[in-house]
């Protein structure tokens, strides 16, 4: 059966419960979410500065005790949703990002098979994994696109609060990669879509179909 890597992020997460189970009706789904407002507001609410870079959180140890506990939360919350599923933290592989990158605890992770996103799937369950590796806060974005490749996925689905990628406020129904390097590198996109276009195109180059809502990355 072929499979799919869905990514939600939280601020959409159980919202994205019934498509994830539409889905999961026609092949296996492997889950991927985030948690960034509930982290953001945890944070604020603790007097913990709230930074990003590139799209990506810096994450220091205060902030990596926040984010372990508000992506804990969010997976309770939406494995609760999803019937059948199970919930996995701390199961990614990664690599520190390089300092100078200025993130933190932030890591880099690495396309693989995690052993229990295997065994929950091999007994017809969801995985829901949360995107942290020990010691280390992981980008859910990077994480969904190196779980879809080292999965084998068919596909690889991000679910977001956003139609789809905007160029001049209007939706386009695709990109190609090589277009999609050279608009990043021009800087036209800025915040959360970052992330997500550069996983896409990580992944495509992986062998995986990757979509932004109802924009469909190609190779």
């Amino acid at each position: 059966m072929s499979l799919a890597v869905v990514k939600c992020g939280g601020a959409v997460a159980d919202a994205a419960a019934a498509q994830i189970l539409a889905l999961a009706a026609e092949q296996q789904v492997c889950v991927v979410h985030g948690a960034g407002p509930q982290i953001s507001a945890e944070m604020e609410r603790r007097g913990l500065p709230v930074r990003f870079v590139g799209g990506k959180r810096v994450t220091d140890a205060g902030a990596l005790e926040v984010v372990t506990e508000s992506l804990a939360a969010v997976n309770a919350s939406l494995c609760r949703a999803l019937p059948g599923s199970v919930g996995l933290v701390g199961v990614l592989e990664a690599v520190p990002v390089p300092e100078l990158g200025g993130l933190g605890l932030v890591g880099e992770p690495l396309p693989h098979a995690p052993a229990e996103v295997v065994a929950a799937l091999a007994a017809g369950r969801i995985p829901v994994v949360a995107p942290l590796a020990p010691g280390l806060n992981v980008n859910a974005d990077d994480a969904a696109a190196a779980l879809a490749v080292g999965l084998g996925a068919e596909r690889l689905l991000f679910v977001t609060d956003v139609p789809g990628l905007l160029l001049e406020d209007e939706v386009v129904g695709s990109i190609e990669a090589d277009d999609a390097d050279r608009l990043l590198g021009a800087g036209v996109f800025e915040g959360g879509i970052v992330p997500k276009l550069i996983a896409a195109v990580r992944a495509v180059r992986g062998g995986v179909d990757a979509h932004i809502g109802e924009t469909a990355v190609l190779p």
